[in-house]
């Protein structure tokens, strides 16, 4: 595959789940949702690396690491968004974090986060056009 149909794929995968994040928060799903959210802008950041950097993206799931990797330059606000995003990643697929983090996933604290979660994904997208 060459460099833009890399990119292209990561891009592609990114909007299909970012489709399923807003019909899990409708079907009230509101841990997936989050979770949905994360892989959003882990694909987006997959994205930039390959179009900024590399076409062997790193096997990490940590978006403020992967950011960095990417040479992108995040500020303090987005890598606190970064940092958070990152924890539903963990709290929606392992079993000893599943259940407190399912009681925190109320209706309101979930649409706060996909608020934040959109605009991460509005500035990724942003960054990878003017590239």
């Amino acid at each position: 595959m060459t460099r833009d149909e890399i990119i292209e794929y990561w891009v592609t995968s990114a909007e299909q789940d970012h489709r399923t994040m807003i019909h899990l928060y409708e079907g009230k799903d509101y841990h997936w949702s989050l979770f949905m959210g994360h892989l959003v802008l882990e694909k987006l950041l997959k994205a930039l690396y390959v179009a900024l950097v590399d076409t062997e993206v790193p096997r990490i799931h940590d978006l403020l690491r992967l950011s960095e990797k990417a040479g992108l330059r995040p500020n303090d606000k987005q890598r606190d968004q970064l940092d958070l995003a990152t924890s539903f990643n963990i709290a929606a697929r392992y079993p000893d974090y599943k259940h407190s983090f399912y009681k925190k996933c109320t209706p309101a604290f979930t649409e706060e986060n996909l608020r934040t979660i959109k605009e991460l994904r509005t500035w990724l997208l942003e960054v990878l056009e003017k590239r």
